[in-house]
């Protein structure tokens, strides 16, 4: 059996060699919180389970270490943009891995926005992996804000072995959001 404790974060890199202009940028403020002393924000961050490749590694090794560390995670972190493309980027395929093989409960992140009320309203951004796993109900998933209390929480929650996600487009209630300080 192996020990799936660690948190995924998938994102598109946007065929981008300078991480400041995809959304790697994201992954490394979710970095800063989890290493602040002063935010409590802690997770075992499963790219660090795996040794690291190059993005100039051959496809068939980046896919190989992905699958290693997808096979150690309890859930996965998908973050969305404005840029986040439909299709053409590895995440498309980190989405279909984890919920097609690993069965990865999936915390759908969206950058920009301060309150996920309505997911489906968001399709537009989904790449189309995710939006086709939301529209025939193997994604068990959760959207909420690119918010540090939003994400942790969720992150917490929502496992292979915690709490379970009950369908493809679950949120948090207009409450949780307001609890946060993320709605008046």
């Amino acid at each position: 059996m192996l020990n799936r404790t660690g948190t995924y974060f998938a994102f598109d890199g946007l065929g981008q060699a300078d991480p400041t202009k995809s959304d790697f940028r994201y992954y490394a403020t979710v970095q800063g919180w989890n290493s602040a002393g002063h935010i409590d924000f802690k997770f075992v961050n499963s790219h660090d389970k795996a040794s690291p490749v190059r993005d100039s590694s051959k496809l068939s090794t980046l896919q190989a270490s992905i699958r290693q560390r997808l096979s150690g995670s309890k859930n996965m972190v998908v973050i969305i943009s404005s840029d986040t493309r439909r299709t053409g980027s590895l995440l498309s395929w980190e989405i279909e891995m984890a919920v097609d093989v690993y069965e990865i409960p999936l915390i759908v992140a969206y950058t920009g926005y301060a309150s996920i009320l309505a997911p489906a309203a968001l399709s537009g951004l989904w790449p189309a992996s995710l939006e086709a796993r939301i529209n025939n109900g193997s994604a068990q998933a959760i959207h909420v804000p690119f918010k540090k209390d939003a994400m942790f929480d969720a992150m917490k929650r929502f496992t292979v072995n915690g709490e379970k996600l009950w369908g493809p487009l679950v949120h948090y209630t207009r409450l949780a959001h307001a609890n946060w300080g993320y709605l008046s």
